[in-house]
């Protein structure tokens, strides 16, 4: 239970005290692992899905005389709601700390890519850096609040995992990669090849209710980011920022970037092992709570 927050665990007992009753096996024991799944992911995607819901509500009702520019209430809304999450224990301090790792390493993307014409951010606000809005820093830290939450709600342990030393050279070799392709070649699908060879045998097990489930954790990257890109869809929609062909109206995101958000979901998941270090499945045992 110490994987949990004092709220998690409150909300853990009571979900405990009614789904209990309901058969472990058949449809009623699979409809249970389905919903809890659900909410668990949805959970974990607290910090993020609150942001994005902002950013299509300012989209749609944001003043366009307001004294506070759209960007600058984003900004400040993000910290609000990191403030919040902390103060009502609906987070832990090192998903904090995974928080600000991923401000700081987004925005200096942002900028860099800003500034190389990759995408803008067509609205002014004084909260900045160059080009760069600072809530922006937010949406990357809400991938890493993500891996951060649901590998700890979850209780992700994992077999086959690789050395954290090469999977920090290849966080490093992505990273590197998102700035030198614009001066020399892009070695992305080198970088592709070296992720599927060095998770090829990884396999994560994780809890949902009653039961451990499992999954190539190479699936599992290739899901989340699948989610990361229809999430960017509704961000350029909402013209939080826009790509150079959105200029003059909203067209979707190429299925293309769904390879950049896979290697950039791949830096976020080794940047948050650094912080929750991978744990090896546990031997067999009788099924235990969440």
């Amino acid at each position: 239970m110490s994987r949990f927050t004092s709220v998690e665990a409150r909300i853990d007992a009571a979900a405990h005290a009614v789904l209990d009753r309901l058969p472990a096996g058949g449809f009623y024991g699979a409809l249970v692992e389905f919903l809890v799944f659900g909410l668990k992911q949805a959970w974990a995607c607290l910090f993020g899905g609150a942001m994005l819901a902002l950013i299509m509500a300012t989209r749609l009702w944001w003043p366009t005389d307001a004294g506070l520019s759209r960007y600058d209430f984003l900004f400040l809304a993000a910290v609000a709601i990191q403030a919040a999450m902390l103060a009502l224990r609906l987070e832990k301090p090192s998903e904090a700390r995974v928080i600000l790792i991923f401000h700081v390493v987004g925005t200096a993307m942002e900028v860099f890519k800003t500034y190389a014409g990759s995408w803008s951010y067509p609205e002014d606000s004084f909260f900045r850096i160059g080009a760069v809005p600072l809530f922006s820093g937010f949406m990357y830290a809400a991938v890493g609040s993500y891996l951060a939450r649901v590998s700890r709600i979850f209780d992700m342990r994992y077999s086959g995992y690789p050395p954290l030393w090469a999977t920090v050279l290849l966080c490093a070799a992505i990273y590197v990669n998102f700035f030198a392709h614009h001066f020399t070649v892009d070695i992305r699908y080198g970088l592709f090849a070296a992720t599927a060879l060095l998770y090829l045998t990884t396999v994560v097990h994780y809890r949902v209710f009653r039961f451990r489930h499992r999954m190539p954790l190479l699936l599992g990257f290739l899901l989340v980011s699948l989610f990361i890109w229809f999430a960017e869809n509704i961000g350029t929609w909402s013209r939080a920022w826009i790509y150079p062909g959105q200029h003059d109206g909203w067209t979707p995101v190429s299925i293309q970037k769904l390879g950049s958000w896979y290697l950039l979901m791949i830096i976020s998941f080794v940047l948050v092992t650094l912080v929750h270090r991978p744990r090896p499945v546990d031997k067999p045992s009788q099924p235990q709570r969440l």
